[in-house]
Parts: C-alpha cells; structure tokens; sequence
C-alpha cells in the first residue's frame, strides 16, 4: 500500500521514545501488508470505526442548542431575569468545546485515541444526566459547560481516528462524512428541540441525550480500537522490552500539552485556518440564534413550524459534502496517477467556490428577509451559506491534516477551540447588529467581511507550500 506508513515516515522507523523507558527502540510495521497497522484493517473494521466517531461528532453537537427552544421555560422554571445568563446557559457549552480540545487532543496523541473516547464518553453522559437533575441554573450552567468540555473530544479525535486508518488518498470523503457532525447536530438541534420541549418540556431534552449517549458508550467499549500508529508501536516496544519505567513521561505530557499552542502561534497556516473556520461557524450560530424571531416576527410563523428555516443550511451542506467528498481524493489520485507527489494544497481547489457561496448566501438571505419577500426565499439564501460553511470546513480540515498528519489530532484541537470560541461569542453580536442595521444591511456586513476573505485560499493555493516549509516557520513537535 502506497500510504502504509501515513503516520509514520515511509522507509524510515519509527524511534519510539518510550513514554514508560530510558531505553528505545526501532520499532515498525513487518513490511507494508501488517495486520496490526491500522491502515491495512479490513473494510468491515474500518467501517465500523468510522460509524461510531462519525455518531459520536453528531451526537454531543446536539447538546449545543437543543436547549435553546426551551430557554422561555428555563426563565420561568428558574425565574431568570438577566438577558446575560439566558444567553450563558445556552453558548456555555460552546465555551465547553473550547476548553476540552487543549486537553483531550494532546492525551489522544500520548495515551491513545480509545482511552480518552472511553473517558470522555462517560463523563459526557454523568454530566448530561446532572444537567437533566440540576436543581438551580448556576448548577446547569456548571454542568453544561463541563459536557461541553467531556463533548468536545469526539470533534477532536474523529478526524485523527480517519487520519489513523485511511490513506491519504482516501481520507478526504471519509473526513467530510465525518465533518457532517459538527455542522449538521447544530441544523437538527432547534428542530428537535422545539417539537420536544413543546410536548415534554426542557429536562427531557437532556434525559434524550443521556439515552443516546448511553448507548453509544457501550459501543464504543465494545468495538472501538486503538487506531494511532505511535501508541500502537509503542505498546509493540514495550512488549519486547518487557519492562516499564517513567523517566521520560513528564518530558512527553508537556510536550503533548503545548503542541496544538505551538501550531497556531508557530505556523502562520494554522491560524490563517483556525480563524477563518471560527468566523463563518461564528456566521452560523448568528443565523442560528435569531432564525427563530425573523421568522417569528417577518412571517408569522409559530414556534414549532419556525424550525423550519434551518433545514436550508442543512440542505446546502448535504450539497457541499456531496461535492467535496466526490472531487477531494479524486484531485489528489490524478495527481498520484501523473506520478507526482500530491501537495497538501490541492485540498484547497474547493474552497474558492464555497468561500464566494458565504456572502452571496448572507446577501441574499438579509435582504429578501427585510423585504419580506415569499419565505421560501430567505430559505434559499441560506442553501448557499450551508453550502459555503461545509466546503470551507472539509477543505480547510483535510488540508491542515495531510499537513500535520501525524498530529492530526493536534490540529483538529486547535481548529476546535478557536471555531468553538467564535461561536460562542460572535452570536452575541447578532441581535444588536440586526436591530441597528436591519436584517438586509445586518446580515450584508457580515456578507463583505466574508467576501474579504475570498483571497485568502486562492492565495494559499500559490503560497502554501512556501509558508510550510520555510525554514522560518518550521516547529518542533
């Protein structure tokens, strides 16, 4: 196999400085058919793997807004009064999401992707069960932040699982099924949650959770494997050492710990990225928090049928990914078949056209809101941005991964955080902006800053290769 050895340097082994040993060893696969790499498991095996993360990276996204329908029961049940911690208790979880990566994604690449699923999975469903239990919203904001941070790991570890068992030039369809979690448990959230607190009020979206989340532990326990190639050869070395020591683990935690700080503040890529994938996510959770009262208010649409409007954004993103997995590896073959070396940048091909799909959605979205145009039409406005937001993230994503392939997990902390922090935040900003400006000119502020941003993988195209390997910007992880 071409891609036998993606994690690990082909014609080279791997040194394996045992986290548990002064000694090391020159540990590698036995040749390029071994069973035990995760990259020659059956299809069955692979499959299987790529069900359950891809389950997991749409489950704990659900718990983001679900909640958010039932927040006027929140306010009653609770008697709230502050406009702050009505938003709080909902974008809460997203501050979660961005805490959660800078420790589980490290753990993955020291430890192994199956410990920290396992733990996190359960502590998911404790905190899940404590939010349904929380007698007090100070207590249901604590714990809704900490399912946030126990959720995040599956967004994390998913895309390094797909990284682990998938060639490269098979990876990119695999990540954008992947990727659907994310994006789409936020399009699903407002439209469960408000036929579900309508018919059983607000604690029984948690106890749904709990149930999913249930189940998909023991799943998990039963048929998730290790897939990360260093721990898997380490494991391989420590079982002919036969031996075990600790001098060297307090060096690798820390390093582990402060790789994906080093990869934004070090590699001016890694940021370029981060920041553009947080803004339009950002974009998103705007639409998101006041799609409800444009439609509410503009069409008069009751509570239940105002879920409605999100299923535009869902159907431009089952768009993008139809696209994106259908031409991403196929790029990267044609140039594998020409006898060239694929460039991590053929990735960003695709994300031009998704990136000019941003402000022609938000434009058209804004304006024929504010003219009160057929509702149809706001809806269709929002096709493009879904559309846009699922190019932008599987090409932004596979490429910084056949960058850091190895430390995949790494990456997708750092895209993690930064995306979760700007969604948390930048929704903030949506009602003040559109009660100032308007839906039309609101919604076509954002639309020239997202067409700003155009340039910037049409850049990348030329200049990716420059940045990556210059000297300059070179780091040590």
């Amino acid at each position: 196999m071409g891609e036998s050895k993606d994690a690990i340097p082909s014609g080279n082994a791997e040194k394996i400085g045992p986290i548990c040993s002064t000694e090391a060893f020159l540990v590698d696969w036995e040749g390029d058919d071994d069973a035990t790499n995760p990259l020659n498991w059956s299809r069955k095996a692979k499959a299987i793997i790529t069900i359950l993360v891809s389950c997991l990276s749409l489950l704990t996204p659900l718990a983001s807004s679900m909640l958010a329908p039932g927040v006027q029961q929140l306010v009653t049940d609770f008697d709230i009064h502050s406009e702050f911690l009505i938003t709080l208790v909902i974008s809460i979880y997203l501050i979660g999401y961005a805490v959660g990566p800078l420790v589980c994604a490290p753990m993955s690449e020291l430890y192994g992707r199956q410990v920290v699923y396992h733990i996190t999975n359960v502590l998911f469903t404790i905190f899940t069960i404590a939010c349904a239990l929380a007698p007090n919203l100070n207590i249901l904001i604590g714990f809704r932040f900490l399912a946030g941070a126990a959720g995040s790991a599956p967004l994390v570890l998913g895309s390094g699982v797909i990284t682990d068992i998938y060639p490269r030039e098979r990876r990119g369809s695999k990540l954008s099924t992947f990727a659907m979690g994310p994006l789409l448990g936020p399009v699903i959230d407002p439209i469960a949650g408000a036929f579900l607190c309508q018919k059983m009020r607000w604690r029984w979206v948690f106890w749904v959770l709990t149930i999913a989340a249930g189940v998909m532990t023991l799943l998990c326990f039963a048929f998730l494997k290790e897939t990360y190639a260093p721990v898997l050869l380490e494991r391989k070395a420590a079982r002919l050492r036969k031996t075990s020591g600790d001098s060297n683990s307090r060096q690798a935690l820390w390093s582990a710990l402060i790789r994906p700080t080093k990869m934004f503040f070090l590699s001016p890529i890694v940021p370029l990225f981060c920041i553009y994938i947080g803004i339009v996510y950002g974009y998103m959770y705007i639409l998101f928090t006041t799609f409800t009262e444009v439609y509410e208010h503009v069409y008069n649409f009751s509570a239940g049928i105002a879920g409605v409007p999100f299923i535009g954004i869902g159907l431009g993103m089952f768009g993008g990914l139809w696209v994106f997995s259908a031409t991403s590896d196929r790029l990267i073959r044609r140039e594998m078949g020409k006898g060239n070396v694929p460039q991590p940048e053929v990735r960003l091909q695709g994300m031009l056209p998704a990136a000019i799909c941003i402000p022609i959605g938000l434009f058209w979205y804004g304006w024929s809101a504010e003219k009160g145009v057929h509702w149809i039409m706001p809806i269709l406005g929002t096709v493009w941005i879904g559309y846009g937001i699922i190019g932008i993230f599987i090409a932004a994503q596979a490429y910084l991964i056949d960058c850091y392939p190895r430390y995949a997990a790494s990456v997708a902390g750092v895209i993690t955080v930064v995306r979760s922090a700007l969604g948390a935040f930048l929704p903030l900003a949506g009602r003040p902006l559109y009660a100032k400006l308007g839906l039309g000119w609101g919604n076509s502020a954002l639309g020239f800053v997202a067409l700003a941003m155009v340039p910037l993988p049409l850049a990348l195209v030329h200049i990716g290769e420059r940045l990556r390997t210059s000297p300059r910007f070179q780091i040590s992880l």
